[in-house]
């Protein structure tokens, strides 16, 4: 059984920092490309960050500068750092996993909310 598995979240001032984590179970972590998206209320799920297996980072617009997605195969885990956060960064964010077209497993999201 798959599992992924966030935490982190919550309520962060404007310009403030978090970290957010996803811990995977049930798949072969170091072969799955994995992401984080978010999705503001009314709003389309988007892409905020991806680090596949092998390569590069990807980052969406809103992210980049700000944010930075890493991963450690050995714990499983896929780690969000989100600085400078804006008030439009709140959103549910959602830990994807990839490995191919019949292997796509979600998350069930973490609150993040950014207000004074």
């Amino acid at each position: 059984q798959v599992q992924l598995v966030e935490s982190g979240g919550g309520l962060v001032q404007p310009g403030g920092s978090l970290r957010l984590s996803c811990a995977a179970s049930g798949i072969i972590f170091s072969v799955y490309d994995m992401a984080w998206y978010r999705q503001a209320p009314g709003k389309q799920r988007e892409l905020v960050a991806r680090i596949p297996s092998i390569g590069r980072t990807d980052y969406g617009d809103s992210a980049k500068g700000r944010f930075t997605i890493s991963r450690d195969n050995a714990k499983k885990t896929v780690y969000l750092q989100m600085n400078s956060l804006k008030p439009e960064d709140t959103a549910v964010y959602y830990c994807n996993a990839l490995g191919g077209s019949y292997a796509n497993y979600w998350g069930q999201g973490t609150q993040v909310t950014v207000s004074s």
